[in-house]
């Protein structure tokens, strides 16, 4: 039988030439016209075709003379084969790969890598030597251990290694200066360096499904952070240096094992918080007063009880999650939010309103809470009234927030003096936070000087005080002070000596005289 001779253009060219197979040692074939393509194009896509490894042909593309250069026919303006681009973009995603090979040096102009969804334990050390590499994606893969020479890529903005086999991240991380977005979810990280701290242009956070026990301080120095996920961790409390992450947007810590909500007087324009499944069994003022920008927020799964007055104060709420907590009534003044589409009570033993109307949705709720606003004025006759002379054990001194949130807090109790158990708890503790609203004092506690050191946030709203006494005017580091809803015809010259108060707010009292107003923040009353 005769030889087929190759099919062959009139100028002699091999007409199955782009469709010859490039195969490696393992037997990987890449098309030959797919390597032709990415020499022009600079990019190659090789996802999907269950590679055991990548062929040299794709390591060595810009290296090697391409096959056209030995053909023996003429060239025309679309065959400029001398003119070809340096490889910028790489997917091998989709495959069977366990190793990387340090030829990957050969492509030191790539700026995209993407090998996710694939069976890699390292990689190579020469991924080091990529210093025009601006995003990596290794998530899906089996890596157990990062290399050092990973910390080299100083161009590197995005690097995603979620669902790895990961224990720890080199201490040297902090180098990858560039770096905007990093996603470490789903590996078995039970900490981060302190390095993290220098990521100073880290957008984008993911440290979802680890097994963190604590958050190390030094994140709170990304100081362009906007969205930090730690969903499904172990973290018990949160530190407070959190606060003052001035640029964060959206904060997920659903799935731990919090008791308390930390404070967020600098997370300004914080607009969704993520808190449901944990243990958190107190909502109150301090917790929500900062919150203006705050459109979800997700109290799904906890303990709470209650829920204060001042969730009024969110104006711009959009979403509501109170689902599956131990919440009896709500405030009606919740029905006031504006803006407030979604709110979510399954699972909670209410007692005033009925299922039926909790069945016609988000509106219907609302509308009736409104409804409810004008009788508010005598609903807590039953309520018994506490006095000083309460048992120490009747008291329920919170001493979990003394030691855990510096707050001392006496709220809602409709007491006429704090009784002295609840000062002595303290102890040798450091407060910073006091919370005394919503009783029946008739004068400032004049114990509360002993906490003078440094208390910096006083919240004595929604009592009967008709005057400041001059305990109040010692608390020299006093920042915040909320004095609205009593009976103050006067302010004392005194507290001009609080220099460092930044706000005061005194709605809804009877002032006809204040004091001469320095550099703080006053609430018109």
């Amino acid at each position: 039988m005769s030889r087929l001779k190759r099919p062959v253009s009139a100028s002699g060219r091999d007409l199955r030439a782009g469709f010859r197979l490039e195969r490696g040692d393992s037997g990987a074939v890449v098309p030959q016209g797919l390597l032709k393509a990415a020499r022009k194009s600079g990019q190659l896509n090789l996802s999907g075709r269950e590679l055991n490894e990548v062929p040299q042909a794709v390591w060595r593309i810009n290296v090697d003379l391409p096959e056209e250069a030995s053909q023996n026919y003429s060239f025309n303006s679309s065959e400029r084969w001398w003119e070809q681009t340096d490889l910028t973009k790489l997917i091998i995603s989709n495959n069977k790969l366990q190793s990387l090979s340090d030829d990957l040096r050969l492509l030191p102009a790539l700026t995209i890598l993407d090998v996710h969804d694939n069976l890699l334990t390292s990689l190579p050390c020469a991924i080091g030597e990529l210093e025009n590499l601006q995003k990596l994606n290794v998530s899906h893969n089996k890596l157990k251990i990062l290399p050092e020479e990973l910390t080299k890529l100083r161009n590197l903005k995005g690097l995603f290694l979620q669902y790895n086999e990961l224990t720890s991240v080199p201490d040297r991380f902090g180098q990858l200066h560039r770096l905007e977005e990093l996603d470490l979810s789903n590996n078995r990280l039970t900490a981060v360096p302190a390095s993290f701290s220098s990521l100073s242009n880290l957008m984008r956070l993911n440290l979802a499904g680890n097994q963190m026990k604590d958050l190390p301080a030094e994140i709170t120095r990304m100081k362009r952070l906007k969205h930090l996920d730690c969903t499904s961790n172990c973290l018990e409390t949160i530190p407070s240096e959190l606060a003052s992450m001035e640029s964060l947007e959206l904060l997920y810590l659903r799935r731990n094992k919090l008791h308390f909500l930390p404070e967020f007087p600098s997370c300004i324009l914080l607009k969704e918080l993520h808190v449901g499944e944990n243990q958190i069994e107190m909502l109150g003022a301090e917790h929500l007063k900062h919150l203006k920008s705050i459109h979800v927020l997700d109290l799904r799964d906890n303990k709470l009880k209650s829920i204060p007055d001042e969730i009024t104060m969110l104006q711009a709420l959009e979403r509501l999650d109170l689902t599956n907590n131990d919440i009896s009534s709500l405030p009606h003044a919740l029905g006031n939010l504006p803006r407030l589409q979604f709110l979510a009570l399954e699972g909670n033993p209410l007692r005033t309103i009925r299922r039926e109307l909790l069945n016609k949705g988000t509106q219907e709720v609302l509308k009736y809470l409104r409804s409810k606003i004008k009788g508010d004025t005598g609903n807590q006759n039953d309520t018994p009234i506490e006095t000083a002379m309460t048992l120490p054990s009747q008291a329920k001194v919170n001493t979990h927030a003394i030691t855990t949130l510096k707050l001392l807090d006496y709220s809602e109790k409709q007491t006429t003096l704090i009784p002295d158990e609840v000062f002595d708890a303290v102890g040798s503790n450091i407060i910073t936070s006091i919370n005394f609203s919503k009783n029946h004092l008739n004068e400032v506690p004049k114990r509360i000087v002993e906490l003078k050191a440094a208390v910096c946030d006083v919240n004595l709203s929604f009592n009967k005080l008709s005057c400041i006494s001059a305990e109040l005017c010692m608390l020299q580091k006093l920042t915040h002070l909320d004095i609205r809803n009593n009976l103050l015809a006067s302010l004392p010259e005194e507290m001009e000596a609080l220099m460092k108060l930044q706000t005061i707010n005194l709605s809804c009292n009877s002032l006809i005289q204040t004091i001469r107003v320095q550099s703080y923040q006053t609430f018109p009353h």
